[in-house]
């Protein structure tokens, strides 16, 4: 497709503006996401123009790359039953998606929210990878396709300019195999970047405690996605920075989770106290979920006090993110894929 038919269609789809156009949104700031219902326990909100309900927590679909299937069905039914109904997953989480399917499978489609990514920037590849994430999640339709980690300029004017994943993303839309578009992010510029040249629905961003505090991290993506009308899915609600030199790690994880029960529930509160943010999901292990889901169940919005209390623990902590940033600001090419 040439650009200027592109940009034109884009435009006209979305409501919206393709790179380097002008956004043309409207007055759409959605207010800091209430409630709307409980079902398990567990707390539901809407996820902003989707209209959907969805869980304050959501299921790490990563996590079933962990087990075998026994465990992956057992894990999936269990958190439909506490209320959990959205379930997340990508084709770069090893063997998740099959488990996913199989573990779902037979159950009513309308219970639950499916959301799936892809990390390809291209239109074709982006198609291939959308038919193989529908045949091996049994489904017929994802309800949120998003684009995986997206972090730098060139990444996202791949995807967003001709022959980019925006074609594919648009065509599905139409076709009916995907309802709600959206991205993921770890870094402010490819957040803010993607949200100024589309209208998505929906931002996956990292809200952390400890990074907000350590250095305003997410913050600017935050109100950018006010801006735009789009809703935020928290990433990293649990993240403690990273490992300490010295302090065993307990996990094989790349950065260090918050474990205490107390810790565990300020988190949440803190995560799902910010404006603008629907839901999250926590570090990708099934009992760290399974903690979640009680933090969650317990949500109330965080006291001054208790933001003095973070803001110390955050204080002792090491941004994941900061030494990312900086070296993507930097580089025209960022640093490497891993």
């Amino acid at each position: 497709m040439k650009r200027r038919s592109f940009l034109k269609a884009v435009g006209g789809a979305t409501g919206g503006l393709a790179l380097g156009v002008e956004a043309v949104l409207g007055a759409e700031r959605p207010e800091t996401a209430k409630e709307v219902e409980s079902v398990g326990g567990l707390p539901r909100r809407v996820l902003g123009r989707t209209g959907q309900k969805v869980s304050v927590v959501g299921f790490p679909g990563l996590s079933l790359a962990r087990h075998d299937q026994k465990r992956c069905t057992e894990g999936l039914h269990a958190a439909l039953d506490r209320g959990v109904n959205y379930f997340d997953v990508a084709p770069a989480y090893g063997d998740a998606q099959a488990k996913m399917g199989v573990g779902l499978q037979g159950l009513d489609r309308g219970r639950y929210f499916l959301a799936c990514k892809t990390n390809k920037r291209d239109k074709a590849g982006v198609r291939e990878e959308l038919e193989r994430s529908l045949t091996l999640l049994k489904t017929d339709h994802l309800d949120l396709y998003q684009m995986h980690h997206l972090r730098r300029s060139e990444e996202v004017k791949q995807a967003l300019g001709p022959g980019g994943a925006i074609e594919t993303f648009l065509k599905a839309k139409e076709e009916g195999k995907v309802r709600w578009l959206g991205f993921s992010a770890h870094t402010t510029q490819g957040a803010i970047e993607a949200l100024q040249a589309f209208r998505f629905d929906a931002v996956m961003f990292p809200v952390s405690f400890v990074e907000y505090y350590l250095w305003g991290f997410g913050k600017e993506v935050l109100e950018f996605a006010a801006k735009r009308g789009a809703a935020v899915v928290a990433i990293k609600a649990m993240c403690r920075g990273a490992w300490p030199k010295g302090v065993e790690q307990s996990r094989k994880w790349w950065y260090r989770p918050v474990e205490d029960p107390g810790e565990i529930e300020l988190a949440w509160r803190f995560t799902l106290s910010q404006p603008g943010v629907v839901t999250g999901f926590p570090p990708a292990f099934l009992d760290l979920f399974e903690k979640a889901i009680e933090a969650a169940g317990k949500y109330r919005p965080i006291t001054g006090p208790e933001t003095d209390t973070l803001r110390r623990i955050a204080n002792s902590c090491e941004s994941i993110f900061q030494k990312e940033a900086q070296v993507t600001a930097a580089s025209p090419c960022g640093p490497p894929v891993v």
